[in-house]
């Protein structure tokens, strides 16, 4: 029987991910034992992302794990994956698109939101766009996978958390949710919901062909693409949220000028055909007008 060994991070959430392309795997009679491993970005936890050198620190043991035939795919959040992917380690596809929003999350038992004390936030996409609708909320730093994060907040940290819908919805944990943001209200993390795999170049991975969904696949290029021309990394407050309109595909962005101090949001619709000319032309129209603005004082 074929194998295909899965590299996978150790989180709760992240085995979750893998098991879900191992059960396809298998359904198309290919063994996929799950490879763990915690990455350095698991391990530091007392700094923000920015400040240790951003995504890529989610990635490098699972990249080296393949690079050393340890495992022969790894299966990420999409909105994990650093902009530039290696020449030898192709990304192989994408999958269906999970609740793309962002929540609000209480601590258990509380039904009303405390907004005198700080919400556990460490996105500045996130502050920026939770501001514009609650101008007087605080924040403080919060790292950790969920599981973590939601003890911190139990644990009486925090007046509440911003989460991805999509990992709450996978580890079966909706009751938590409070409210859900509108991907108007807040524009989602490119890629959040969909997951990726990534592979090791001149392997035959046609296995996995009938997984991948074209639909997420030519958002994602879209949104991937507009971070990209923006020179977005994980601490850059930008944010991507595409959706398919017929043959049609909708791209909502935001772009934050460290210029200007100012941030600018806009939509642009274009070809479903060719997502990543969209991505570009959305972020060279916010830039320019968000940088003609006056800096805040």
């Amino acid at each position: 029987m074929q194998q295909l060994r899965i590299g996978s991070r150790e989180s709760r959430l992240a085995v979750i991910q893998s098991e879900i392309v191992a059960r396809y795997l298998e359904s198309r009679g290919v063994e996929a034992p799950l490879v763990t491993m915690k990455t350095t970005g698991d391990k530091i936890l007392d700094r923000s992302l920015d400040k240790i050198g951003g995504k890529g620190l989610f990635v490098k043991e699972l990249d080296q794990a393949l690079r050393d035939g340890r495992s022969d795919l790894s299966v990420h959040s999409s909105k994990d994956l650093p902009m530039e992917v290696p020449e030898d380690l192709p990304l192989l596809g994408f999958s269906s698109r999970e609740d793309p929003r962002d929540v609000l999350v209480l601590p258990r038992g509380c039904e009303t939101w405390d907004r005198t004390r700080p919400v556990g936030c460490s996105s500045r996409r996130r502050m920026i766009q939770l501001q514009d609708l609650y101008p007087e909320v605080t924040f403080q730093g919060v790292r950790g996978n969920v599981l973590t994060r939601l003890n911190k907040l139990d644990a009486g940290q925090y007046g509440a958390l911003i989460l991805a819908a999509a990992g709450l919805n996978r580890l079966g944990l909706e009751d938590r949710i409070s409210r859900y943001f509108t991907t108007e209200e807040m524009i989602p993390a490119a890629g959040q919901g969909i997951l990726c795999v990534q592979g090791r170049k001149g392997m035959d991975y046609s296995v996995l062909t009938d997984y991948f969904d074209p639909e997420a696949t030519a958002c994602i290029l879209a949104e991937r693409a507009f971070v990209r021309r923006l020179d977005g990394g994980c601490s850059s407050p930008i944010a991507a949220f595409a959706k398919m309109e017929g043959d049609q595909l909708s791209l909502r962005g935001l772009y934050y000028s460290d210029a200007t101090g100012r941030h600018r949001v806009g939509t642009l619709s274009g070809p479903a055909s060719r997502p990543e000319q969209l991505g570009i032309r959305l972020a060279d129209q916010l830039k320019a007008a968000a940088e003609e603005e006056e800096p805040v004082r």
